[in-house]
């Protein structure tokens, strides 16, 4: 019998293929916020542009790290998962990056580039029923299945790029639930089509596949939840909404159980009678410099030195708020 990997930590990823919809802002402000809120979290720069690693990290340290990633002094990502891609033994053991206490970071790499290449050969080495595809495709879970338990994480986010490409398939059915970032847009709107249908294609495919995985194959679970999604970069006119961004979300509000909600229902095999009526995780408006600041510095929208302090307090507020939802609905 094949074996399905039980989380040791709830496992978020906010995922849109649409670039230009604050997927890492809204990962770093809500990590913060979680860790505010008591939790321990662990964020997993799986993105190769390393943007996330990129925002807490120095630099040149930065740079050292991954000037020495395939060295026996390595410690990012592509360290970890380098003999997976090439096929020559399991996942190496690397050590997250303390940001401060209760958070962490497990450091990206462009390399993971090339681990990307070698998941679409193991997706269909799955379908072959070979195990080496199956080792593959569960290797970044294996991973972090150590560094939450090392870190006592209560929450594992994943910091993904904007595609709908293999590691980011592979990503979310190793996820218990995920946020769908958007954009207050036209394009956003029409973009959650194609979304829902990669989604609930990898689902339902993987469901097929692990039925007929050899005996004592680890799997993933592959049976993401949606968490809801959260608008966000909207301009605001005497303290509401502005009318454009507005007329945009009550299509994405409908688009979003249409075409994502409904889909993954069907592949899990569930009722897509009972429409959900609060998937609106929060929203965040366009907080302007402060946002530049936050990434020049290094932290949450409300830390930040100098800026609009009433910007902040409202920043600050809103991400609390997200943060009590997320425990609440991934209780």
């Amino acid at each position: 019998m094949a074996i399905t990997k039980k989380k040791n930590a709830k496992r978020i990823v906010l995922f849109n293929h649409k670039g230009g919809v604050g997927k890492t802002t809204l990962t770093v402000n809500l990590a913060y916020a979680l860790v505010e809120a008591g939790k321990r979290v662990l964020i997993v720069d799986t993105d190769p542009q390393c943007s996330l690693s990129s925002f807490f990290l120095e630099e040149s340290f930065l740079d050292r790290m991954l000037d020495d990633s395939e060295s026996d002094n390595g410690n990012t990502l592509w360290t970890a998962l380098q003999p997976v891609s090439e096929g020559t033994g399991p996942p190496r053991q690397i050590k997250p990056v303390k940001i401060k206490d209760s958070l962490y970071v497990a450091v990206g790499d462009i390399r993971l580039a090339n681990f990307e290449n070698s998941l679409a050969d193991c997706w269909n080495l799955c379908l072959s029923r070979n195990r080496r595809g199956y080792h593959c495709t569960a290797a970044l879970s294996t991973l972090v299945d150590v560094l939450a338990s090392e870190t006592k994480a209560d929450y594992v986010f994943f910091d993904a790029g904007p595609n709908i490409g293999p590691l980011n398939r592979v990503i979310m059915l190793d996820c218990t639930h995920f946020i769908v970032p958007v954009a207050c847009d036209l394009f956003s709107a029409r973009a959650l089509k194609t979304l829902g249908f990669a989604m609930s294609e990898w689902v339902s495919t993987w469901e097929r596949i692990k039925q007929q995985a050899p005996d004592q194959t680890a799997l993933l679970e592959g049976r993401p939840i949606l968490l809801g999604y959260v608008p966000q970069g909207f301009r605001v006119y005497r303290g509401e909404m502005a009318q454009s961004p507005l007329g945009a979300l009550s299509r994405i509000e409908s688009r979003i159980v249409e075409f994502v909600w409904r889909p993954l229902q069907a592949a899990h095999g569930e009722s897509t009678k009972d429409r959900p009526s609060n998937l609106k995780l929060g929203q965040i408006k366009f907080f302007g410099t402060i946002v530049t600041d936050a990434q020049i510095q290094g932290g949450p929208l409300w830390d930040v030195s100098g800026g609009n302090a009433d910007l902040k307090h409202e920043a600050h507020k809103q991400f609390a708020e997200m943060a009590k939802r997320i425990i609440a609905r991934t209780s």
